[in-house]
């Protein structure tokens, strides 16, 4: 079987969550997104109300995070050869904790530009910021020119490992899902 693998990708606010929520109501098998449940983890560990900004900065020790976040979407990315499906999609792909790390300044290993070589995607589709639908939340720290900044992070990193990237047009969850969906 010709398998798929699909990254859906954006900065925060983008409606990642809201498309990847339409492909499951349409029978596609879906990864959620890694980070919410770590990020939970780092705001038990410090004063929630010091953050300004995504709380990867705040953790105790970063790379710890990141080398966590990476072998979560290592294992998601692994995890098709268990199952049997054609086309999968990904809340986030692999390349994003680089793009992340560079944007915050932080040092990676050789491991993590390796993990990006070795697990390649079919395809990868990026919501672009869209300053109508961004909205701060619990896990959601960016301002809006945050929000841009890493945008420009992750059209470069993917870039880097040689996508060949597909922004989904603005419209509503039904009109991006189904340009993606027609766009396989």
């Amino acid at each position: 079987m010709n398998t798929k693998k699909i990254v859906i990708t954006g900065s925060a606010g983008t409606g990642k969550t809201s498309v990847i929520n339409a492909l499951k109501t349409k029978g596609f098998y879906c990864f959620e997104e890694v980070i919410r449940a770590l990020t939970s983890e780092v705001k038990k560990e410090v004063d929630a109300s010091t953050h300004i900004s995504n709380p990867i900065v705040f953790a105790k020790d970063p790379l710890e995070f990141n080398t966590r976040l990476l072998n979560g979407r290592i294992n998601q990315f692994k995890h098709v050869d268990s199952l049997n499906k054609k086309t999968y999609f990904f809340d986030r792909g692999i390349p994003d904790v680089l793009a992340y790390m560079d944007y915050f300044n932080q040092k990676y290993e050789d491991s993590f530009t390796d993990a990006c070589s070795m697990h390649v995607y079919t395809d990868v589709f990026l919501l672009p910021p869209w300053k109508a639908i961004y909205k701060t939340d619990g896990a959601r720290f960016e301002t809006f020119d945050e929000v841009v900044k890493i945008h420009e992070h992750l059209v470069t990193t993917y870039k880097k490992f040689g996508y060949n990237i597909i922004e989904v047009p603005f419209g509503t969850i039904e009109e991006r899902t189904k340009y993606i969906i027609n766009s396989i």
